[in-house]
């Protein structure tokens, strides 16, 4: 996410949000064999919910888009957020910000078939100031 964690973002900014690497979004297949027997499963990622520490989710489904200077100050095309308090009131002084994906998983084997769902969840600290500036 931008701002990365150790930098401090700014109320009203953009913070861009998206997987880290090729295979964030990529289903996954594997096959477990006994003699006689073989079962495959193959889990696809169907959503991420980033709860963003300040009472808000932002619900995507897609890897989003990594932010690139380029970008500047725009949002995200596909998964973003505004912060509109500074982090400051929070425990440490960051929202802590849990990415929250969901995988469909099918499998078969055996003469049988299903699919089950499972989450897996990361999290990390966001700290968000306030700019304020004054003219005379």
């Amino acid at each position: 996410m931008t701002p990365t964690p150790g930098k401090t973002g700014l109320v009203g900014l953009p913070v861009w949000l998206w997987l880290q690497g090729a295979a964030a979004w990529q289903p996954v297949s594997a096959t477990a064999s006994v003699p006689g027997l073989s079962v495959t499963a193959t889990a696809t990622p169907t959503e991420v919910v980033w709860d963003m520490g300040d009472g808000t989710t932002v619900t995507c489904s897609s890897a989003g888009v990594a932010y690139t200077p380029s970008a500047g100050g725009s949002m995200s095309p596909e998964c973003g957020h505004r912060y509109e308090q500074p982090s400051s009131a929070q425990p440490g002084g960051a929202y802590t910000v849990t990415a929250t994906t969901t995988w469909r998983i099918d499998w078969s084997g055996g003469g049988a078939a299903g699919q089950l769902s499972q989450n897996r969840s990361s999290s990390v600290q966001a700290r968000i100031g306030e700019l304020q500036v004054l003219v005379s």
